[in-house]
């Protein structure tokens, strides 16, 4: 039996955006484009979903439905590092991830030993670890198939937690709206609502060939969703663009030189994990990251920079003088390429 947990963050970019400026907080915001000029919505927060702001939505209308909504341009390069912060938190738990986007994922845990195997009890870890470290909710869904888990990750949104175990299942779909199931859209909810069809525990008379011949080909996975059926794998993510690790303190480095002390064990998992890569990247260039004691964080990466201990704390000391106060979170790691040298090659810190 498969254990596959589905993580989606809490309306991602607004998130950030909160995080970044508390000032933000408590009042409708959406990430997007300038309704003057023909802009979308990307993602709003909760506040602004209480007015009917959603998601692509065209900015303008967006304004008419909440005329007190702040709409703020996407900073997609803040988005991306949370992003690789996040993935790279996964990888403590498995290595069979699939990201769907930025703010969303599957990971396969069928086999991971951490958490004693429970995925219940690694997804709680992966959403306090998200939390501490990057300032945002992420909410999760566990079930036995990815089609499971992306409802169940949505049904206690935000910042929730919904667990479909085996023997659950068939009572959870027996009562699931229909419109709920992964590929039907408005029209065909429509159709099926026009046959008498509203929940999935109506589909289960259907013969497989009868809902082949009303929906064609889509036919055969409404059957199979309509008792819970979902083969299809967790499929890893083909090239990885970066591996880092990060620790957030129990309490504040108070200056570079604490920073630095820090660095050495941090460089030790660093390398444990650059070991679990396929041979066939390269490094491309060291980065650090801190978060500064008021939230601020800041990022230095460098081309050509030595990927040694050395070049390490270089970098922490230049990051360091952007902030100047004390730091509740340092993080280290590489980009990378794909290319046919050995990693191993790049690598003289370890």
């Amino acid at each position: 039996m498969r254990k596959i947990i589905h993580i989606d963050c809490d309306c991602f970019y607004a998130a950030i955006e909160m995080r970044d400026d508390p000032r933000l907080r408590g009042r409708p915001l959406a990430v997007g484009g300038d309704p003057g000029k023909r802009g979308v919505i990307a993602t709003c927060n909760y506040e602004a979903r209480a007015y009917g702001v959603r998601s692509a939505m065209a900015s303008a209308y967006a304004r008419k439905l909440c005329p007190d909504l702040l709409i703020v341009p996407p900073r997609m390069a803040a988005y991306r590092e949370v992003s690789e912060a996040i993935q790279a938190i996964f990888t403590d738990y498995t290595t069979l991830i699939q990201p769907l986007s930025l703010d969303e994922a599957f990971l396969d845990v069928s086999t991971s030993e951490a958490c004693r195997g429970s995925a219940t009890l690694m997804a709680e870890a992966i959403r306090a670890r998200v939390r501490e470290s990057q300032g945002i909710t992420v909410s999760a869904g566990v079930a036995p198939n990815k089609f499971l888990a992306k409802i169940a990750s949505d049904w206690n949104k935000p910042d929730g937690l919904k667990v479909i175990l085996p023997e659950d299942v068939e009572a959870f779909v027996r009562t699931l709206p229909v419109e709920r199931l992964h590929g039907v859209g408005r029209v065909t909810a429509e159709r099926l609502k026009r046959l008498g069809i509203d929940v999935c525990g109506e589909l289960l008379p259907w013969r497989k060939q009868d809902l082949a011949k009303e929906f064609g080909s889509f036919g055969e996975r409404l059957w199979q969703l309509a008792r819970g059926i979902d083969e299809r794998p967790v499929v890893v993510e083909s090239r990885r663009q970066s591996v880092s690790v990060e620790n957030t303190f129990d309490q504040d480095l108070p200056d570079l030189s604490a920073c630095l002390a820090e660095l050495p064990a941090l460089l030790e998992k660093l390398a444990q994990r650059l070991g679990r890569l396929d041979a066939h990247y390269r490094v491309s260039k060291p980065f650090v990251k801190l978060k500064f004691r008021d939230f601020t964080q800041t990022t230095l990466e460098q081309a050509g920079a030595p990927v040694t201990p050395e070049g390490y704390r270089e970098l922490c000391a230049q990051a360091f003088a952007r902030g100047g106060q004390p730091v509740r979170l340092i993080g280290v790691g590489v980009r990378l390429d794909n290319a046919r040298s050995p990693l191993g090659e790049q690598l003289s810190l370890f």
